[in-house]
This record gives structure tokens, sequence and C-alpha cells, in this order.
């Protein structure tokens, strides 16, 4: 591996969203935190989502996971049809970088993105009543592995689409109705048996509850079944993105 190309490339996009943080970093914190606060409001008093779960506490896990595959899918899917669109794809193409570099930079650099968002919604958030977690593996492998798996969803809405119209579908029509179906403001065990089979199709409800699970040792479903889960989407589009780099597919024109 051409660690030199990586490191370059990685840095780069680092900074793209780094230089921007008040916007990158700053405003999706922000925003999570007012969901906190009008939803505790509206339900406080509700009851136990969870037992000895409070909704306030609830909701906290689910909100740094919702921001965090948001961002994660914002950074790759942006600055790959950012560079497209403008023609300076090309001088990325041009050095001595492998597809391999390029996935892993791309990706590596929406990852780290999407943890910094989730761990500031965590911490501007925690003194809503978020308990100390019970198991810190869970919470890092879903927070990775998630970022991971919208991190290459984001390459490949970056390579299909071909203007910002077409990728502001995939984040209006795909990304943001499983995020909001995926229950980050509920429990699916509240809803209505078609409902609750139907969630169990959102690969993304699997990533929150997983996740969920790290903080509160309960869960709508086993922490297995959702690592399974999120491990399998991570390994397929994972092969597909890089198949498509590989090949170049409407990148090398």
């Amino acid at each position: 591996m051409n660690t030199i190309a990586f490191y370059t490339l990685f840095k780069k996009e680092v900074l793209r969203f780094w230089k921007v943080s008040l916007q990158t970093i700053s405003a999706p914190i922000i925003s999570a935190l007012l969901y906190q606060m009008i939803f505790s409001h509206v339900m406080q008093g509700r009851g136990d989502v969870f037992p000895g779960v409070s909704y306030t506490a609830f909701l906290i896990p689910g909100l740094a996971m919702m921001s965090m595959l948001n961002n994660s899918f914002a950074n790759t899917s942006s600055s790959l049809i950012q560079s497209r669109i403008t023609g300076n794809l090309i001088f990325i193409l041009l050095t001595p970088i492998t597809y391999f570099e390029f996935f892993c930079a791309y990706v590596g650099a929406a990852i780290l993105r999407g943890l910094l968002v989730g761990l500031g919604v965590i911490l501007v958030t925690f003194w809503f009543g978020l308990p100390i977690p019970t198991n810190f593996g869970w919470i890092l492998f879903f927070a990775f592995t998630a970022c991971w798996v919208m991190g290459t969803f984001g390459l490949l809405a970056g390579i299909v689409a071909e203007k910002f119209d077409q990728l502001a579908m995939f984040q209006n029509f795909l990304i943001m109705p499983l995020t909001f179906l995926s229950g980050v403001f509920y429990s699916i065990n509240g809803l209505p048996p078609f409902w609750q089979k139907l969630s169990h199709f959102n690969p993304m409800f699997y990533m929150i509850d997983g996740f969920r699970y790290g903080f509160f040792g309960k869960s709508d479903v086993s922490p297995y079944l959702s690592a399974t889960v999120v491990s399998v989407a991570c390994v397929i589009l994972t092969i597909a993105i890089l198949f498509l780099l590989k090949s170049g597919y409407k990148l090398r024109k």
C-alpha cells in the first residue's frame, strides 16, 4: 500500500470538512440537541421505553447514530460528486494511487467525521440523563461499522449521480425515510405487528438498535443479529464499490 498517497488524500478529505467545521461538525450537533430538547419536553413523564430507561435517555444514542449516518454519507457523496462536476477528480486519478487507497482515504475521512459528530452529540446531551454505558465494545463496533457502511454508500451515490439534484434524491427519498423509520425516536416494540416486521427490513434499524444496546444493555433485537446484518451490509457495499472503482465506472471517461 502506498501510504504516502493514502495519507495525502485522507488528509485532503479531512481538511475539506474540518475547515468548515462550523457547518460540518457543529451544525449537526446543534440540530441533534434541538431534537433532544423538543422531544424530551413533549414526551416527559410518558413512562420508560425500556425498564429503567427514560425516554430522554433512550433518545440520545438514536440521535447520535442518526447524526453519524447522515454525516458519513454526506462526506463521501458530496466530495466525490463535487470533484466530478468541477473536473478536479482527474488530478487525483492521475496520481500513483490505487483504487483501494482511494477507497480507504475517502471512507476513512467519512468515518472520522461521523465519529466526531456522534461524540459531539453525546457530549452535549449526556446531561439529559444518559447513564454510564454498559458495553463500550458494542458502542465502538456499531459506531465504526455504521459510519463505514454509510461512507461507502456515499461513494456509491457520488459515482451514480450525475448532478447535485440526483444526489439530493438519495438523501431525501432514501436516507432520510430509512433513518426516521429506524427507531431513532421510538422502540419498534410499540408498533403494530405489521410495522414491526417491516422495520426488520431496514438496515439502519440494526445500526441504531445495536448502538443503543451498548449504552443500556437492552434492545429490541439481539445485538449479535444487529452485528451480523451490519457486517454483511458492510462487506457487500465494500466489495461493490471496490469493483466500481477498479473498473473506473463513470470516473475515467
